[in-house]
């Protein structure tokens, strides 16, 4: 079948998910330590906070998915949306980062948790208002099924080396702030914790390059397959869109049971605080499992060629959950050796293209099945469940990460003048690292037995859709 896009438009559409990932990741690294560290907040009540913000603004994330549906201008349906969440990104990542000295409080009062809710949700509202259109534009931008799953694999490895970038942005920024903190200096101790001024300025100048990247989708990318215009979509619409197309409800459940396999992002600088010694090492924490990641992404594509979504799916998921509870146990009960645990970590980001890469494949696979059944895209709808779902479980994995931290005993030994972590809070911080995702991995495939868009019907499906293009472009012609 035909290829559409250029190498320019790859590359636009790869960098503009990296650029908006890296401000998601700086998040959801550093937002929970920064509100710890700095403004004097409870962890486990931060984590609470957050997942509240998120739910609460997955209450937009349905509305832009209908507005989505209904739009139909000079740029097409999702970039202007795109635009619009620019701003409000780069003004709120670092507003959220910003010290506020009046809001110091000895022991972090209610004004302090209204301010950090009010704030974060809405930033959250714009992070939907970018993330709906980022991912719906894929199933647009090519009508190739091939060549749109290669495209998908490319921008989604830019996208989690966007969504754990911060681990190179910070430690920079923290070494050209002329008071920043220092290497760690002795074993078994932590370096001094981060200064309000990193976080901001590491936050602003994420923003801006952010934001900057996230333009290029707007300038170089296209839609190329069309779409019905001139007909509103009400939310009835929208449910029965969503009701009639079982291949996505069991994507969506799947991600759901799964919601902690990120959860180890959520707590990654508490992770390297407690585990290396130093909030400024998370890149070599993190380094070992996005190397195994991004080898996923990269094969994950030849997997599915050879195997089928489906099968491809369920051996990610049954390897995560294997190796994961292997990475803890070890460490536990064998060794806490540093090279031990990085090469565990490596092996468990080889499984990571299952909750990355794979529901973006199998959601655009959702919207021509549904296409395929009634002769409308619902590009809309479904990229909003998805976003919803995303945000929703992301939250739940960041809450329940901080909990296990919360209760480790993390937050009293940074109270101590002399920072040790003991073996228990280092056991329980690695158990929330690595078995808690895995365990919740092996939960995700259940759905996905079920699961038959793959192979020879995906084919059909991608066969006919095209053909009944090209003929209603004929019957255009001929009018």
């Amino acid at each position: 079948m035909q290829k559409y896009m250029k190498l320019k438009e790859i590359a636009a559409y790869s960098l503009g998910l990296f650029g908006f990932q890296a401000i998601v990741g700086l998040l959801n690294s550093y937002q929970a330590e920064f509100y710890g560290s700095v403004m004097g907040a409870s962890l486990a009540t931060v984590g609470i906070i957050i997942l509240v913000a998120k739910i609460v603004s997955a209450i937009f994330d349905p509305i832009v998915g209908n507005k989505i549906e209904n739009t139909n201008g000079k740029l097409g349906k999702f970039k202007p949306f795109i635009i619009v969440s620019i701003p409000i990104l780069l003004i709120f990542t670092a507003i959220v980062f910003l010290d506020i000295e009046k809001l110091h409080f000895e022991n972090a009062g209610s004004t302090l948790y209204i301010y950090i809710f009010i704030t974060f949700l809405i930033w959250c509202l714009g992070m939907t208002l970018a993330d709906v259109p980022t991912q719906g534009i894929a199933a647009v931008l090519t009508p190739n099924a091939t060549e749109r799953t290669n495209i998908v694999s490319i921008a989604n490895t830019a996208k989690q080396v966007g969504f754990a970038a911060c681990a190179v942005i910070v430690p920079v920024i923290c070494l050209i702030i002329p008071e920043g903190s220092k290497v760690l200096v002795k074993k078994g101790e932590t370096d001094a914790p981060m200064i309000a001024g990193e976080y901001f300025w590491s936050a602003l100048a994420t923003a801006v390059a952010g934001c900057i990247l996230m333009s290029l989708i707007v300038f170089w990318n296209k839609e190329r397959v069309p779409y019905t215009t001139g007909e509103k979509n009400s939310f009835k619409d929208m449910v029965a869109a969503i009701k009639g197309n079982k291949p996505l409800i069991l994507v969506i459940v799947s991600y759901f049971l799964g919601f902690g396999r990120q959860m180890a992002m959520g707590i990654q600088v508490q992770a390297a605080n407690a585990l290396i010694g130093s909030q400024n090492l998370v890149i070599i924490l993190g380094i070992t499992t996005a190397i195994g990641s991004m080898i996923s992404m990269a094969f994950t594509p030849v997997l599915i060629k050879k195997l089928g979504e489906k099968v491809t799916y369920l051996a990610l998921s049954i390897y995560g959950f294997i190796v994961s509870i292997a990475a803890f146990l070890v460490f536990a009960f064998v060794t806490q050796n540093q090279i031990v645990m990085y090469i565990f970590l490596f092996l468990i980001g080889l499984q990571f293209s299952a909750v990355t890469l794979m529901p973006m494949i199998m959601t655009a696979d959702c919207v021509d099945y549904y296409e395929y059944k009634t002769g409308e895209r619902k590009e809309g709808p479904v990229y909003a469940l998805l976003s919803l779902t995303i945000k929703v479980c992301l939250a739940l994995g960041t809450a329940l990460g901080l909990i296990f931290v919360g209760k480790s005993g993390y937050s009293e030994a940074l109270g101590q003048s002399t920072v040790v972590f003991e073996s228990s809070t280092k056991n329980i911080i690695f158990f929330a690292y690595t078995a808690m995702p895995g365990i919740l991995a092996l939960l995700s495939a259940i759905p996905i037995f079920k699961y038959d868009l793959y192979g020879e019907k995906k084919a059909m499906i991608s066969k006919e859709l095209q053909a009944r293009r090209e003929n209603a472009s004929q019957s255009k012609e001929g009018e």
